[in-house]
């Protein structure tokens, strides 16, 4: 047994590095990695201080991570890290990808990088591109061009799943990364993104009128209990993790809204699922239900207009628009800004042209 298998939906402070949660499972698709009975003499005990007995190299704080992700199963059913063991309880450990060594296999993909230097690269990320390899992603992604971009470079392993990552958006966002090309970059990245010293804004298109033309949300995030593919907002908050994003209306576009939003935090899914929290869902994101009709008109020419932008734009909308951080050599303030995807820009014009077709 080996403590990687724990490693997938890392510490509370890596998920403020590995930003929005990546998406690389295939849906509903559980995998068992452990598996115990507790004997007929078992006393109760916490079900982490039971795991952690029985997990070679697995700390108690990882197994909490887990069970918080509903990831340990008993008879069946999620439960909590003080869960008291029972005699004769079936414990489990499911996750939605199998056990498997990962090779970092180079591929000439082309990247779209904005800055290189001897320490460090930033990349507008494309959309539909996974960042590093996963279960059902172990080719064609981020990671894999740049061990390609990098083949020389001798910081760059073939057996670290995650080179150079000090954050990460979805495979469906586009936008900014930063990528460390030496250890000593990797940590004094990793730890301005740890201490949320870096400066994140992200431009998205969201279902509705967005009330205020401005605000923050606030609410704890964590797996949902009903769908664990899903991320929500918990009101109880002994549940989940904090997390504050900011928003700031940029345009109104009649039933859709874009909005400038700067996170605070880096939760899973954090936009998304914080929007979909105060009612205003993502424009075409399948997962949270933004790829439904959610406001408008019942006409059916507005319908196949709505249908139009889902077929320019297949994803949710979301672009990683600024990236601000300290360059971990010099010390300088180093400040990014990249433009709007094409698809992006075709909805939001449409939806230009589709309100003022309405005044």
């Amino acid at each position: 047994m080996n403590e990687e298998h724990f490693d997938y939906d890392e510490t509370d402070e890596l998920e403020e590095i590995i930003d929005a949660g990546e998406e690389t499972n295939k849906p509903g698709q559980l995998y068992e990695h452990y598996r115990f009975v507790a004997d007929s003499g078992q006393s109760p005990l916490r079900i982490d201080k039971f795991l952690v007995n029985r997990i070679e190299n697995a700390s108690r704080n990882k197994i909490q991570e887990a069970a918080n992700a509903g990831s340990i199963l008993v008879n069946g059913n999620p439960v909590k890290a003080n869960y008291k063991v029972k005699p004769g309880d079936i414990i489990t450990i499911e996750m939605t990808w199998p056990p498997r060594e990962i090779e970092i296999i180079p591929e000439d993909i082309p990247l779209n990088i904005v800055y290189e230097d001897e320490h460090l690269i930033v990349v507008n990320k494309a959309p539909g591109m996974v960042v590093h390899p996963g279960f059902g992603n172990y080719t064609g992604t981020l990671v894999n061009a740049l061990a390609w971009h990098l083949k020389d470079h001798p910081w760059f392993q073939s057996n670290d799943p995650r080179p150079g990552l000090v954050h990460r958006i979805d495979k469906d966002t586009s936008g900014l990364l930063v990528i460390a090309k030496t250890e000593n970059a990797k940590t004094h990245l990793g730890r301005q993104f740890f201490n949320k010293t870096t400066g994140r804004t992200y431009h998205a298109i969201v279902w509705g009128n967005v009330k205020n033309d401005e605000g923050t949300i606030e609410g704890n995030i964590g797996r949902s209990l009903r769908d664990r593919k899903q991320m929500t907002v918990f009101s109880d908050n002994s549940q989940g993790k904090p997390a504050v994003t900011h928003y700031r209306v940029l345009e109104r576009l009649g039933y859709v809204t874009l909005l400038e939003c700067k996170l605070e935090t880096g939760r899973t899914h954090q936009i998304r699922v914080h929007l979909k929290h105060i009612g205003h869902t993502l424009f075409n994101d399948e997962r949270y239900g933004g790829d439904q009709i959610l406001k408008g008109t019942t006409f059916t020419k507005y319908k196949q207009f709505v249908k139009n932008c889902f077929a320019i734009l297949p994803r949710q909308a979301l672009h990683a628009k600024t990236l601000t951080f300290e360059h971990p050599a010099t010390g300088k303030t180093m400040a990014f800004d990249s433009p709007l995807p094409d698809d992006m820009i075709r909805v939001i014009e449409k939806w230009r042209h589709y309100t003022a077709g309405r005044e």
